[in-house]
C-alpha cells in the first residue's frame, strides 16, 4: 500500500517563483512595436520645401506651424484650412494664448503672392514673430 507523496519524499512540491519568461517576451514585442510606430506619428504636411543656407535657429518648444501646400491649400498644424477662414482661426489661437511663435512652411512650387497672403494673415491676427522654414541646402560634394 502506497501512501500520498509528501514534501521532501520525491513527491510533488508547490512552485512559489513567479516565471517572468512570457513578460519579457511581451515586453520585447512591445517596445518593437514602439520603435516601429514612433517614427510614423510625427508626420505633417508633405511638401518639397526650398534649400537655404542659413543656419538653424533654435527652434522654440510648441511654435505654430502653417504650412502651404503645391496647390496652395493652406494648414495650420495637420489641419487643412480655408483661405477665407485662415485669420479668424489664428485670431481665435492668438487671443485662446497659443504659441507666440509662427512658423510658415511653404512648397517651393507655390508663387510668391500665395506665401504673402498668409504672412499677412498671420500679422492681421496679432502674432508679431513669424519665421520662414526651409530645407538645409545640400552640402557640396568633397566639403
Amino acid at each position: 500500500m502506497s501512501a500520498s507523496p509528501r514534501p521532501g519524499e520525491g513527491g510533488y512540491q508547490t512552485i512559489s517563483e513567479i516565471n517572468v519568461t512570457p513578460l519579457v517576451d511581451v515586453m520585447l514585442v512591445l517596445l518593437i512595436v514602439f520603435m516601429v510606430a514612433a517614427p510614423l506619428m510625427t508626420v505633417g504636411v508633405p511638401l518639397d520645401m526650398p534649400d537655404a543656407k542659413a543656419a538653424p535657429a533654435d527652434l522654440p518648444k510648441d511654435p505654430l506651424v502653417i504650412s502651404v501646400d503645391a496647390g496652395g491649400k493652406v494648414f495650420i498644424r495637420e489641419a487643412e484650412v480655408p483661405r477665407g477662414e485662415l485669420s479668424a482661426r489664428l485670431s481665435a489661437l492668438q487671443q485662446d494664448g497659443g504659441a507666440a511663435t509662427v512658423f510658415i512652411k511653404g512648397d517651393r512650387r507655390i508663387d510668391y503672392g500665395s506665401l504673402m497672403e498668409v504672412m499677412g494673415a498671420v500679422q492681421a491676427a496679432g502674432f508679431t514673430r513669424v519665421s520662414l522654414l526651409a530645407d538645409d541646402a545640400p552640402q557640396p560634394a568633397g566639403g
